[in-house]
C-alpha cells in the first residue's frame, strides 16, 4: 500500500513539474512578456518613423530570432515591434546623418521608449557602439 501510494506522489510530482523542464524562452524567442504582438500584414514603402534606437549582440550570436532564422551580430538586420520580417528599413542618425540599411528578422526592443534594435554590425555603422543609444529616423524602403 505504501510502495503504491509512493508510487503515484512521484507520478503527480513528475508530472507536475513537465511543463517546466523544456522551457527554451531565452532571449530571442518569446520577450514580449506574454503581450500578444501583432505584426502588420504589408509595410507600406515610404513609411517614416523616429525614435531612440539601440544595439544588440552580445550573447545572442548564434541564437533564433522571433522569424526563426540565427541571429548573427555582423548582418546588418534589427528588431521592431511590428513590421513584417524581411521589412528593409534605412536608418539615418539624426547628429550624425550617417545611415545603413536594415532587414527585419526579430521583435523588440523590450526598453519601452526604444523603437529599434539593431545588430550589432549596424550599430556599429552608426557610432552607437560609443553612444550606446541614439535618435533615429527609420523609412521603409523595401
Amino acid at each position: 500500500m505504501f510502495a503504491r501510494l509512493s508510487f503515484v506522489i512521484l507520478l503527480c510530482t513528475l508530472f507536475a513539474f513537465s511543463g517546466c523542464s523544456g522551457a527554451t524562452h531565452r532571449r530571442g524567442y518569446d520577450r514580449m512578456g506574454g503581450k500578444p504582438v501583432y505584426a502588420q500584414k504589408k509595410a507600406k514603402i515610404g513609411y517614416t518613423f523616429s525614435g531612440d534606437a539601440s544595439f544588440y549582440g552580445r550573447g545572442f550570436d548564434g541564437k533564433k530570432t522571433a522569424s526563426g532564422e540565427y541571429f548573427d551580430k555582423d548582418d546588418f538586420t534589427c528588431a521592431h515591434r511590428t513590421l513584417p520580417f524581411g521589412t528593409k528599413l534605412r536608418i539615418v542618425r539624426k547628429k550624425t546623418g550617417a545611415s545603413v540599411v536594415v532587414r527585419v528578422n526579430d521583435r523588440g526592443p523590450f526598453v519601452k521608449k526604444r523603437v529599434l534594435d539593431l545588430s550589432e554590425a549596424a550599430g556599429k555603422a552608426l557610432g552607437l557602439d560609443k553612444a550606446g543609444h541614439a535618435q533615429v529616423t527609420a523609412t521603409v524602403i523595401e
